[in-house]
């Protein structure tokens, strides 16, 4: 039985059908759902840069979540979401690990495709790698 559900959202269109799965899956089983958005840190620079570079991707991402909390609130569905710092598979496993979910919803696709090409897919190494069933959203 599904009863949490972490949904990894980004803004992209194959996350954006992501949170439509979730958000149907988690009404028919009345299960919880968590949202996380995930900023990566910049690989070099000051220590002030980064800070502000990270505080600005929050923001950025924290608009994003936006969308996923009105839709989910169209259905009557509570979500709790978060924006995590860090590798976006990583951050992915650990809140999934973090909220004992028993279930994570991401996209096939998200938005950086050229990333994507140098290390694979996010989805790919969380498919590999999540202690939790993984449902990728073409």
């Amino acid at each position: 039985m599904i009863r949490k559900i972490l949904l990894a959202y980004d803004g992209s269109e194959p996350s954006k059908k992501a949170s439509e799965y979730a958000l149907d899956i988690a009404q028919k089983y009345a299960a919880q759902v968590f949202v996380v958005s995930v900023a990566r840190p910049p690989e070099m620079g000051e220590d002030v840069e980064t800070e502000a570079v990270i505080e600005n991707s929050r923001a950025y991402h924290g608009k994003l979540l936006a969308s996923v909390i009105h839709l989910a609130a169209t259905r009557k569905i509570e979500v709790e979401c978060e924006v995590a710092v860090g590798h976006p598979a990583e951050q992915i496993m650990y809140s999934a690990d973090r909220h004992d979910v028993d279930l994570i919803v991401m996209g096939h696709r998200g938005k950086t495709v050229f990333r994507r090409l140098l290390m694979g897919s996010i989805s790919k190494q969380v498919v590999q790698h999540a202690n939790q069933p993984v449902l990728v959203v073409r």
